[in-house]
């Protein structure tokens, strides 16, 4: 409670400069290539912190959204540029190549449902980014599916933000508790239903995988 009400001070003492939207913008879309980058807890915070203001929520969502499509949009560049073979060896480690090949399996299966839920799983969003680069997914296609994609977790986020910061308008360490209690339980529950799916044989490559 203590780091969350040092964290609530902090962020709180930048709500009225420009500069936060720089981060918010900035963290979202570099967490399409770092993982490790905090961008639905930057967004949580903001929102908690904001309050019932619609005008700055509703704004925390399209700089979060905007930042979270044009950090795909570079992943997605970075993949076709490289290469699947390229990709593979940047995947180190046997967790990040398994990440990596199934993104790889699941577009070519369900491209649509992967590119827009893909960042719900743990190093989901950028294993599909670099994926569908790779393997030459229609950049037409994937330009739309991706903003509707970022849209939808954006609002997601700042929704859960805004249902801590209102249950505990004067108390923002408890609204970030709960808000990453809620975010948290949320994400496992996609998680632990993607383990349970049955898993398919592997379908035949992707019938528009040419390029544009």
């Amino acid at each position: 409670m203590e780091v969350l009400g040092q964290v609530a001070e902090i962020v709180g003492d930048r709500l009225g400069s420009p500069w936060l939207w720089v981060i918010v913008f900035g963290v979202s879309g570099l967490d399409a290539l770092l993982p490790f980058m905090p961008s639905e807890t930057t967004v949580l915070v903001v929102a908690v912190l904001l309050g019932h203001d619609p005008a700055r929520l509703a704004l925390l969502a399209l700089v979060a959204a905007l930042g979270a499509w044009a950090g795909d949009c570079l992943g997605y560049s970075i993949g076709r540029s490289a290469g699947p073979r390229v990709i593979a060896r940047l995947q180190r480690g046997p967790s990040g190549r398994q990440r990596y090949e199934w993104a790889r399996t699941r577009i070519e299966q369900h491209a649509v449902l992967l590119i827009i839920a893909a960042r719900y799983v743990p190093g989901g969003r950028v294993a599909s980014a670099l994926a569908t680069g790779s393997l030459r997914y229609p950049l037409r296609r994937f330009v739309p599916l991706d903003a509707a994609g970022a849209a939808l977790w954006a609002v997601y986020s700042v929704l859960i933000g805004y249902a801590g910061g209102a249950t505990f308008a004067d108390e923002p360490e408890k609204g970030l508790l709960l808000s990453f209690g809620i975010g948290l339980a949320l994400v496992a529950g996609i998680e632990f239903g993607r383990r349970l799916r049955p898993r398919t044989p592997r379908q035949g490559k992707m019938s528009d995988r040419a390029s544009l």
